[in-house]
């Protein structure tokens, strides 16, 4: 089947989950800097988190652009992605909200594990149907970046309950390292 209606519900479940979470920033009462200051846990919550899903987004879009056509099992490992990305709203509010405490980062993280374990499904999902001589297979690779970010974020969740900022900084890191311009699809596609 096409890919089509697969792309184009991912952009939207995404352009909600994005909005529901800029709607759990709320405008200060008053008009000077210090009214903002207890705001800055939500606030940079929703960066993080912002960040994460934009990833996601871009993963997923180079992904289906190498691919000419999908089926149920893609479908679904699909849907399972956007359902654990659907909670990031609820995971960064909890987080935002308790000031980065020891449990809400800890599930916060559990969601991040859960987001990178699908995106995981998804690959194998996409490689089965399509194949090792294709270009998705070539610009995939071994995805050894998204094995280690799954286990970042593992022991991430358990060195939150030792201290929950080497929780936070392990996020923080992962996010940044897949900020960096990831070329193997943009290399594959202008062969």
């Amino acid at each position: 089947m096409g890919k089509g209606r697969v792309e184009a519900f991912t952009d939207g479940v995404v352009a909600i989950i994005i909005t529901i979470m800029v709607l759990d920033l709320k405008v200060p009462e008053g008009e000077d800097f210090s009214t903002l200051l207890p705001q800055w846990p939500i606030f940079l919550c929703y960066v993080l988190s912002f960040i994460n899903v934009g990833i996601y987004w871009n993963n997923l879009h180079n992904m289906f652009h190498t691919v000419q056509r999908v089926n149920g099992h893609v479908l679904w490992a699909n849907l399972h992605l956007l359902f654990w990305l659907s909670l990031m709203p609820v995971t960064t509010a909890f987080m935002g909200e308790n000031h980065f405490a020891t449990v809400p980062v800890a599930v916060y993280g559990f969601d991040l594990a859960m987001c990178a374990t699908a995106y995981a499904i998804l690959v194998v999902a996409l490689h089965r149907l399509h194949g090792q001589d294709t270009a998705f297979a070539k610009a995939i690779g071994n995805d050894r970046k998204g094995r280690l970010s799954l286990i970042a974020y593992i022991a991430a969740i358990a060195l939150t309950f030792l201290n929950r900022w080497i929780g936070v900084g392990f996020y923080v890191a992962v996010a940044l390292v897949w900020l960096v311009p990831d070329t193997r699809f943009s290399r594959v596609l202008e062969k």
